[in-house]
């Protein structure tokens, strides 16, 4: 891995864009006192003059911000593969718990998700997960807790082999998205205003006033030149405000909805537009950038759009927008276009948040690839019923330190009993199989120099503990979740279970007669693990 050699350069070039920008600051003062001057010179020549340099310095002087801040754009970008580049130094050295543990996504009635630790502190989300959006992240733990259907997993692994190879643009990915801040209710309330009726789209009266009123306002206000009194003026602005505070409501509940996510899409328009200016070789990358696209219009510049229309309606918040709406009506012009922007993208944004978020979710896929190119990719074979799995390890256990071990289960109907000392690593290696069986499952390469399976699903019964809530013993809790895999099993579900100290919550004799029982019955029925 070259990303030592990475964070030296990356760090460079960002002191060297600061370094930059802080000069340009001074210039930019200056040019700003020395451009006073000649426009007050200017004007002691003649207005016409002034009028011309007051207008050619201002354009010349907002060029020159928009540049002075692409330099800091520019800055944070580096400063932020920097940053993305250290961290999978310190992910690498073990050093990850800083990072999200993914803990929200936990659902304690899962069939593995707390054996097999996939979330919580020093889990494998927290160690795998390279998501740069809140909604890709949901995506990739729903990867690691939902078993894929085989055409799925290996468009993934096609996807991620891809991936694994664009270094630069996945890392550009998420430098853009790095330190965004997202909220899931303000996605769901944008989501949930897509359904409501419109207010003013499809009312005639209300756009012929949206045009007439502040035409009206504009002609009191010349009619002032000519004597007219300048209170038939203040009567119309009034009048305005009168007119849009009959829908005043639904203006609200249109703006709580929809305020919020002005940053949010403009930042996943940017992650968007990255996607859209990149050639893939895999099919699935390249039918989900293809869903991007309507005619000739790309859905970053759609969203983009959608994003200036909400800065726009935001003017709401500032004191002045009431200058806004009674002269302009500045409401509804802003409310109509989100109208007009709903009814013909309607549809397409909900989709255009599915294909991101599953690029999103794929890259941790093709980074997992990069930097475990010592893993294999599983063969998902379903003619064969059990299980080969050669040198098996623990992905979170350094390779330096790492015990692999052989499991071959040759078919159904087969068990495999482990026994040994306490601390031999017994849970563990139950532990790595479990997790290589998930990884094959969502697609990815596996710790091992080769795994061979069906489509499988995971089912644990090794951490019960009293569920309170519910005045469940450990014990009970253990019964209930055993007898979910004597169901899952009976029913012809393809299982691989993991049990670990079977029955443990009762006396020795009583235990060893349930276990024995228990596996007996298993075996009968076709079970697996």
């Amino acid at each position: 891995m070259n990303y030592k050699k990475r964070v030296e350069e990356f760090a460079t070039t960002a002191t060297a864009l600061e370094q930059k920008y802080n000069r340009f600051s001074i210039i930019r003062l200056l040019s700003f006192i020395v451009g006073i001057a000649v426009i007050i010179l200017a004007f002691t020549y003649s207005a016409l003059v002034g009028c011309l340099v007051l207008f050619s310095l201002l354009l010349a002087f907002a060029k020159f911000i928009f540049w002075h801040q692409q330099i800091l754009k520019e800055k944070e970008h580096y400063e932020a593969l920097t940053a993305i580049n250290q961290a999978e130094i310190d992910i690498a050295n073990g050093n990850y718990s800083t990072f999200p543990n993914g803990k929200r996504y936990l659902d304690l009635s899962h069939p593995y998700a707390i054996d097999l630790d996939i979330f919580g502190d020093y889990s494998i989300f927290q160690y795998f997960n390279r998501t740069a959006t809140n909604i890709g992240q949901k995506t990739f733990a729903n990867y690691l807790l939902s078993p894929a259907e085989k055409s799925e997993i290996l468009a993934r692994q096609a996807a991620g082999k891809d991936l694994k190879n664009r270094l630069e643009w996945r890392q550009n990915f998420q430098a853009i998205g790095h330190n965004s801040e997202e909220n899931e209710d303000d996605i769901r309330r944008l989501l949930n205003w897509l359904n409501d009726e419109p207010i003013l789209l499809n009312n005639k009266v209300l756009r012929l006033l949206k045009v007439g009123l502040p035409l009206i306002f504009l002609a009191s206000v010349a009619t002032i030149y000519f004597g007219i009194p300048y209170q038939f003026s203040i009567m119309v602005f009034f009048l305005n405000l009168f007119v849009l505070g009959r829908k005043l409501k639904q203006v609200n509940d249109t703006h709580e909805k929809t305020s919020k996510a002005a940053d949010i899409l403009g930042n996943y328009a940017r992650l968007i537009e990255h996607i859209e200016k990149e050639d893939f070789e895999a099919q699935k990358l390249k039918a989900l950038k293809q869903r991007l696209f309507i005619s000739d219009r790309s859905a970053s510049k759609s969203m983009n759009s959608l994003a200036f229309i909400i800065h726009q309606l935001n003017a709401r918040f500032n004191i002045f927008a009431i200058v806004l709406n009674g002269a302009f009506l500045w409401d509804w012009h802003w409310i109509l276009k989100l109208e007009k922007w709903k009814a013909e993208m309607q549809t397409k944004l909900p989709e255009w948040f599915d294909v991101l978020q599953e690029f999103d979710a794929m890259i941790t896929l093709g980074t997992w690839q990069y930097n475990h190119d010592d893993w294999s990719m599983p063969t998902i074979d379903e003619e064969f019923t059990g299980l080969e799995g050669i040198e098996l390890g623990h992905p979170l256990i350094h390779k330096n330190k790492r015990v692999t071990n052989d499991l071959i289960v040759p078919n159904s109907g087969h068990i495999k009993l482990i026994t040994g000392s306490n601390m031999a690593g017994k849970s563990t290696y139950l532990r790595t199989v479990g997790l290589n069986i998930v990884f094959a499952m969502m697609g990815s390469p596996v710790c091992a120099k080769s795994l061979r399976l069906p489509i499988l699903t995971v089912n644990t019964s090794m951490r019960t503990q009293d569920v309170l809530h519910e005045s469940t013993s450990s014990f009970y809790a253990e019964l209930k979740r055993l007898k979910t895999i004597i169901d899952s099993v009976e029913n012809g579900e393809k299982v691989f279970f993991l049990l670990d100290e079977i029955l443990k919550g009762t006396n020795s004799r009583d235990r060893h007669t349930g276990s024995r029982a228990l596996i007996e019955q298993l075996i009968k029925s076709k079970g697996m693990g």
